[in-house]
């Protein structure tokens, strides 16, 4: 950690200085996903840096985001029918973040104002509200906080409150978990500083998530070509079943 810290100091200081900037790193950019993938962990770190004291007034707070790449999505609603519960009514958005988790030093309602959560999309609820779709639908709210239950509940969307640590109004750092079931892509990465609830600024980076060379050869044969990935699990079945056989012949006698 003190590595960290002394990092985060050294880049502030090779930096030309604005009013109040943030300047931040992660602990790894790029992630492999493997078959024994069980998930990772995320250090973001950094520091504020002035070229004016610290403003007596106006309380400070970083929000860290992290989206992952945008997938559609298809939320149905269930009804009672004649004893049986039956979907009745769908609604399909375009592209609803894979996964999404918003770290922050408070509770987001209180530490940031709505122009600025509109503005930056940065609230879990609204990374979605302009992806909807369907316009014929009743109540398009439900569903979309449908979506945000769901995904909850599977671990890819995290609210993570007071869980960004900000030292002396300076030095920060949050540890945001991804779970194992993580899709490819570039994973956009988003710290901002915020004072009176406002954005005062903003850090972009990405964090790429790609399979191994192993697991990707798999999947796309899979896709391209099933005829020939259906022989190989075909041949791959009757060489281990005959092996396991062999084996226990072998350890009867």
């Amino acid at each position: 950690m003190r590595f960290l810290v002394v990092l985060a100091l050294c880049l502030l200081a090779a930096l030309p200085a604005r009013a109040e900037e943030i300047l931040a790193g992660l602990s790894q950019k790029q992630l492999s996903l493997t078959v024994n993938f069980e998930g990772s962990e995320i250090l973001v770190f950094g520091a504020v840096r002035r070229e004016a004291p610290l403003p007596e007034e106006g309380e400070l707070h970083v929000i860290v985001t992290i989206e992952g790449p945008p997938t559609p999505a298809v939320i149905w609603r269930k009804a009672r029918r004649l004893g049986i519960w039956v979907n009745v009514e769908s609604m399909r958005i375009r592209a609803a973040p894979s996964f999404y988790a918003v770290a922050s030093t408070g509770p987001l309602e209180q530490i940031l104002s709505l122009d600025s959560d509109l503005r930056h999309r940065i609230s879990t609820r609204l990374a979605i509200f302009e992806a909807r779709e369907d316009a014929t639908v009743a109540n398009p709210a439900a569903f979309s906080d449908a979506l945000v239950r769901i995904r909850q509940n599977e671990n890819l969307y995290q609210q993570l409150e007071s869980s960004v640590t900000l030292e002396r109004d300076t030095l920060f750092s949050t540890t945001i978990s991804l779970p194992k079931n993580l899709v490819e892509g570039s994973y956009a990465t988003r710290v901002f500083l915020v004072r009176d609830g406002a954005v005062i600024d903003r850090f972009d980076t990405e964090i790429d998530v790609q399979k191994a060379v192993l697991e990707r050869w798999l999947y796309n044969m899979a896709y391209e070509q099933p005829f020939l990935y259906g022989l190989l699990a075909l041949g791959l079945a009757l060489f281990f079943g005959w092996g396991a056989s062999a084996a226990f012949r072998v350890l009867r006698t």
